[in-house]
């Protein structure tokens, strides 16, 4: 293998090079992976090599320990670890060190990324000591670029997420600081490697706490980094504020003092800061010290509430500063720029954000300076501050006291609607923004009589006056539909009398054939909220409006005859999607009523299945619509299986993409559950297809407890039938019982606690189905669902489903051996304790607290039933 070759073909635009280039690398590392180390090695710290060749080498090298999946991360690692000698190892990373000195800085920032990869294996083995020594050692005496590449290394090693990995750095701390606080200080000149020095400062920042609780070296790091956001230098300034934002966020309870004597006119200084990185990151320090201080609001609060004297230090830094930093926040929003993408995210808009969580902090006393700054602006010739003053209403929506703000708000929704007619696109755009606001937060200033019709009269105005306004003018329409709608299931409610006014409104906007594709995507989805939010008096035009949402669908098919482009496709899928979307809700609405239109509605679902490309979104959305057809038709689905069973088998078996697989898997759990037995015929290929996917190494373990609950749902639909799968499906369940997410593995607790909970929905499904005449079949699987229970017991953090799907398992047994065969089990003194803690947790719902009851009382039968026996 010509290696300057195959690295030069890895950063070939041509795709078809560029992987047969990676391919051989990937060989290359298979065969011999220690010469492949030691070849990259050096031709990353050959000075002679061309710069695009040796950043090629550092990527490579470090590609060779990354991974998005967890399990294959740990797999490259081992590689490292077992099948490398000891020499080579040294020598590579030699290499990697010596190149961080070279005057190519891309190389050295190469070098500095694969630095990172190896000290994340060895560092948490306490391996390599000396590195961090050679890094500070290279700050304090190095040139210029072997000084920068050594603290870029430094922020790559502390950005890392690995929890050993993070813990082993805290006592590399005193070496870390020392390192980074001497680059960033004022008195280094070079302002590219103070800009290292303080970026690899906000990557430590959470590994120095000893260090920020010595108040002589806290100091010093506040000064260091305060001095830092006046070096004239964006890229610095903008960086220190990123570490105030860090620090307040980490250290918020030691900062009283610096705030006083620094941090608020500072912050105040760089919000005004013409450049827009600094004035961004000054505005965002706020945002932090807002959500901190809720954080801790609320905090306090459910301590009090539980009795506890546990509180948080609350300084009030947000309202302190109030007076201040909220006006300079309502100036900037006047910068807006009326050229920004809807994703840009500039001074103007981050000023909004931090408008909103100031009244969130802060709550009523941020009104007045408001409405001040509101009325001065609200009729401005220049467009930019009326638009701020409407935002700034609408930013204040959330943290006021509600009977402060809904006299404001009657005044102020006639006002708005007349922005919505305003000359300016971005005011009304923001108008209609206030307005959803309001409807999301206050509905109840709303008085449906007399501001609602004018309000969705108003919005449909903005909807079709210019696309730039959709999403504002969705967003509140929707935000209507869902206050307004009132019980699920009543015979009338608010919409009512506008229902029909607002469908026929919808489909015009969405029928036009030059309409702006993003305002009819829109259009769409106000459409499904209003529909999903019907009463059962406008249900006879949802009834009308199938006939509609299906006749557009079938006009799509020969649209696809007619795609000459990506985009054109994109188009189509997205037409596609949000009209099969609205099938769905409408069948959600009509339930069994919408049985007339089934074969219709089967009949292009198919039809589209069978046209769908590769990686196509479509399919997804009609397995929703079959799903939700599925469960409205019950047992009458079955004439279809047979038609669409193959889709579904193909895509239970595409891993290729993992999306439509794990829609399959809720697809069979729907369908199952639809049918009952009659979905037994399809059972071993769904059952063959589902274990084969837990088997899988290509898929995420996130489809795990989902494929375990299928296997509750399958044997709960087919009853005693599911015999056939009980070894095969108690043994899997058996070995998922027993993985732990450890004591410091945090980022596995999550998933765990996901798999618990599916293996205990599965047990609940099993145990229903045989109870039907074959319990004693569960017996040889008794013992380790009582263990299983008891490790769920001893969680005191489990989660709220799982708790109730225990509660499910523990009383479907005992009501599965009602003779009292497992009185022993139940007598246990933890399972009363986890029934117990279930039954009075206040944070669960009532429909857990139920379970918990019903459980009881099946436990009080065992064991009343098995003395009953014993006396007998």
């Amino acid at each position: 293998m010509d290696v300057n070759q195959v690295l030069e073909s890895t950063l070939s635009p041509d795709a078809s090079t560029r992987q047969n280039a990676e391919r051989q690398l990937t060989h290359a590392a298979e065969v011999d992976f220690s010469g492949y180390l030691t070849t990259l090695a050096h031709e990353l710290a050959n000075e002679q090599a061309q710069p695009h060749i040796r950043t090629a080498a550092g990527i490579a090298l470090k590609n060779a320990f990354s991974s998005r999946e967890y399990a294959r991360l740990r797999e490259v690692q081992e590689r490292w670890i077992n099948q490398i000698d000891t020499n080579v190892k040294k020598s590579v990373k030699d290499l990697a060190l010596q190149t961080l000195g070279s005057r190519d800085g891309r190389a050295g920032q190469s070098a500095g990324q694969f630095v990172a990869s190896i000290a994340a294996i060895e560092i948490p083995r306490n391996e390599w000591p000396e590195l961090m020594a050679a890094l500070v050692e290279n700050v304090g005496q190095g040139g210029e670029h072997l000084k920068q590449a050594s603290l870029t290394t430094i922020g790559y090693i502390c950005e890392t997420d690995d929890a050993q990995l993070r813990e082993s750095l805290a006592g590399y701390s005193n070496q870390i600081l020392t390192a980074v606080v001497q680059g960033a200080r004022k008195e280094e000149e070079n302002l590219e490697v103070r800009n290292a020095a303080i970026t690899a400062l906000s990557d430590c920042l959470d590994f120095i706490r000893s260090n920020f609780d010595n108040e002589g070296e806290r100091n010093y790091i506040m000064q260091v980094v305060c001095e830092a956001t006046q070096s004239g230098d964006v890229r610095i300034e903008a960086g220190a504020y990123g570490c105030l934002n860090r620090i307040m966020g980490l250290y918020y309870d030691k900062m009283s003092f610096y705030m006083e004597k620094a941090l608020y006119g500072l912050t105040i200084i760089g919000m005004k800061n013409e450049e827009e990185d600094v004035g961004k990151l000054a505005v965002e320090f706020w945002c932090t010290v807002c959500e901190e201080e809720i954080a801790i609001e609320d905090d306090n609060q459910m301590a009090h509430s539980e009795g506890s004297g546990e509180v948080r230090q609350y300084y009030h830094f947000a309202k302190t500063a109030a007076v201040e930093v909220v006006p300079a926040l309502m100036q900037l929003m006047t910068r807006q720029d009326e050229d920004a993408a809807d994703e840009d995210y500039n001074v103007s808009r981050a000023a909004y954000q931090c408008l909103q969580l100031f009244a969130q902090a802060v709550g009523s006393d941020i009104v007045p300076t408001v409405l001040t700054f509101v009325e001065a602006n609200l009729a401005d010739p220049d467009w930019h501050k009326r638009d701020a003053a409407v935002s700034a209403f609408g930013a204040i929506m959330e943290g006021p006291k509600e009977v402060h703000l809904e006299p404001l708000v009657k005044q102020a929704l006639p006002l708005l609607m007349e922005k919505l007619r305003d000359d300016a696109v971005q005011v009304r755009d923001s108008a209609a923004y206030a307005i959803g606001r309001i409807s999301d937060l206050l509905p109840d200033a709303i008085d449906p009589q007399t501001e609602l019709p004018a309000l969705i009269e108003a919005l449909f105005g903005g909807l079709s006056s210019n696309p730039k306004m959709a999403g504002s003018c969705c967003w509140a329409l929707m935000n209507l539909a869902d206050k307004f709608a009132g019980e699920p299931g009543c015979q009338q409610n608010a919409l009512s009398p506008h229902f029909q006014g607002s469908v026929t409104a919808l489909l015009q906007v969405t029928e036009k054939p030059d309409v702006d594709n993003q305002l009819r995507m829109a259009a769409y989805e106000v459409l499904n909220t209003f529909i999903t939010n019907a009463a059962n008096d406008c249900l006879p035009i949802v009834a009308k409006l199938s006939d509609v949402i299906i006749e557009r669908l079938e006009n799509t098919i020969p649209m696809q005859h007619q795609v000459v482009s990506v985009e054109d496709r994109l188009t189509l899928e997205e037409i596609q999607t949000s009209l099969t979307s609205g099938v769905l809700n409408i069948i959600q609405r009509l339930e069994g009523e919408i049985k007339p239109q089934a074969d219709r509605i089967m009949n292009i679902l198919l039809q589209m299945l069978s046209s769908a490309g590769p990686k196509s979104s479509v399919p997804d959305a009609i397995f929703a619509a079959t799903g939700g057809l599925a469960n409205a038709l019950e047992e009458d689905f079955v004439k279809y299986m047979d038609s669409f069973v193959p889709f579904l088998y193909n895509a239970l078996g595409n891993q290729d993409e993992p999306a439509l697989c794990s829609m399959a898997i809720g697809l069979v759990s729907d369908i199952t559950r639809s049918l009952s037995e009659k979905s037994q015929p399809y059972c071993d290929s769904f059952m063959n297809y589902l274990l084969n996917n837990l088997r899988s190494t290509s898929l995420s373990n996130q489809f795990k407890p989902a494929i375990l609950q299928c296997f509750g749902d399958i044997a709960q639909a087919i009853g005693p039938y599911f015999e056939t799968y009980l070894s095969v499906v108690a043994t899997v369940l058996q070995q998922a019982a027993n993985v732990n997410a450890g004591s410091d593995a945090y980022d596995l607790y999550d998933y765990v606690t996901s798999l618990r909970e599916g293996i205990m929905d599965a047990w609940s499904g099993i145990i229903l189905a045989m109870k039907q005449g074959k319990a004693q079949l569960l017996t040889p699987y008794v013992e380790s669902i009582f263990q299983l229970l008891s490790i769920v017991a001893q969680d005191q953090h489990r989660s709220e489903p799982l708790a109730r799907s225990a509660m499910g398992v523990i009383g479907d047994l005992a009501d599965a051996f009602p003779q009292g065969d497992y009185a022993n089990y139940y007598r246990n003194e933890w399972i009363q304790q986890l029934i117990k803690e279930t039954r009075q947790n206040r944070e669960f719902s009532g429909r857990t607290v139920e379970t918990a009851r019903w459980a009881r009382e099946q436990v009080k039968r065992q064991t009343a039933n098995f003395q009953g026996v014993q006396m007998s």
